[in-house]
């Protein structure tokens, strides 16, 4: 009968090999729009756009964004499509008086009969109530959300026009991109997340069937909106809910990542709106696999992935717990030769996904008309594992929250720093 350093061995092992094919499925995840050269096409937006037929509600939720707010009404007002096929309403709670005063200025600035002020009661509160009475008001065929600091492209109705008349879909998702990856140490893996997320790994789930679409920038048939009766207000990731009641609706998901129309936004600008903003996140997650509505979800596979997806935030928690072991087990105990070599299959699986992050920086700052410097690529390389600490303490966090019953939204601040990028 094994002693008990042998059961914990093993059970030690396991959790390697876990650790080792989670690991693998991400970089999956990172490289799948370079398996074949073909699926490339899958992020071009089309040259030639059609006549402007279809038209659009664009909903703009904000809470205390008086320093970003009116530029963004700006640029929203300013897209280039036909103004009697857009409608714009600015989504703010009443007790938000400094991001209403800022609304109403440029409200009144612009004069515009298109764009309209919805200001909903904190009572109830949150983001998903804001867009459901949103949506009670919307006229437009396609319904889609910009948040309060977003920068989006001059052309992206065009583009969208242009899909959904050419392709047989219900849903596009344009790509969404953090613009200002060299403003502190930990935005270049963050602005890295969203790069390989929207241009790469959303293709993968959509393939699949189970896609968690962004908060944003996401285009929907109004009436199919309506008929799954809005977003959910109960969770923290509405719009990762969305997706998932979309693809259970057998909806058409098409995923556009063209790196020129990308919606700028901007990383949280300390270390502490990070972790809130990844723990909203996680949490988010952790509340939708309770709620079991993926359970409905047709295909086995999609069930797994979206299983998959939701228990992230356990297992980045669990895996974060793991480090300091693994690091006393390295030096304390020692394990037998077949077995010491497998304990080290995770740490290459990160050296890898490392040199997949520089190179995706190279990417980035290419398709971005930026200069290549070595420096940034440094930076990068040395914060690659105290990144992944903050990942781990955000996942934690999410946990002990859910635990807790803490479910309040704790906003993430924008300062504009991608303003210009």
């Amino acid at each position: 009968m094994p002693g008990i350093t042998t059961i914990l061995e093993y059970l030690y092992l396991a959790i390697i090999v876990l650790m080792t094919i989670q690991a693998i499925f991400n970089i999956r995840l990172l490289l799948y729009i370079w398996e074949e050269p073909k699926q490339a096409w899958l992020n071009s937006a089309p040259t030639i756009y059609r006549e402007p037929r279809l038209s659009f509600t664009i909903l703009l939720p904000a809470y205390h964004e008086e320093d970003v707010y009116a530029y963004t009404i700006q640029k929203v007002y300013d897209l280039n499509y036909p103004r009697k096929l857009v409608q714009i309403i600015a989504l703010l709670r009443e007790h938000d008086t400094g991001t209403i005063k800022v609304a109403q200025e440029k409200l009144n600035e612009l004069r515009a009969p298109n764009v309209q002020l919805l200001i909903t009661s904190d009572k109830h509160g949150g983001k998903p109530h804001q867009l459901n009475l949103g949506l009670r008001v919307a006229k437009g065929d396609i319904v889609t959300i910009f948040d309060a600091e977003d920068e989006p492209h001059p052309d992206i109705l065009q583009v969208i026009n242009t899909t959904f008349l050419n392709e047989p879909v219900d849903v596009v998702q344009s790509g969404v991109q953090l613009m200002n990856h060299n403003t502190k140490w930990f935005c270049f893996l963050n602005v890295l997340e969203y790069f390989f997320w929207f241009k790469s790994a959303l293709h993968f789930f959509a393939h699949c069937g189970m896609t968690p679409l962004g908060g944003n920038t996401v285009f929907v048939k109004r009436d199919l909106m309506q008929y799954l009766g809005g977003w959910d207000h109960t969770t923290l990731t509405e719009d990762a809910d969305l997706g998932i009641r979309l693809c259970i609706a057998k909806a058409r998901v098409r995923i556009l990542y063209d790196d020129e129309f990308v919606t700028k936004e901007e990383t949280p600008h300390t270390i502490e709106q990070f972790i809130k903003q990844r723990t909203r996140w996680n949490q988010g997650f952790i509340q939708i696999l309770f709620a079991g509505r993926w359970r409905q979800l047709e295909k086995f596979s999609q069930r797994m992935l979206a299983l998959y997806v939701l228990i992230l935030p356990e297992v980045q928690a669990f895996f974060a717990l793991m480090l300091p072991v693994s690091v006393l087990m390295f030096f304390f105990v020692k394990l037998p030769v077949w077995m010491a070599i497998l304990t080290f299959m995770p740490f290459y699986c990160f050296v890898f996904t490392l040199f997949l992050s520089v190179a995706g920086l190279h990417e980035f700052v290419k398709v971005h008309h930026r200069k290549w410097k070595w420096s940034e690529a440094l930076t990068l390389i040395v914060a690659f594992l105290p990144y992944q600490i903050l990942l781990g303490i955000g996942a934690i966090r999410a946990v002990l929250r859910q635990i807790q019953g803490a479910s309040n939204w704790e906003k993430t601040a924008h300062i504009g720093q991608h303003r210009g990028n």
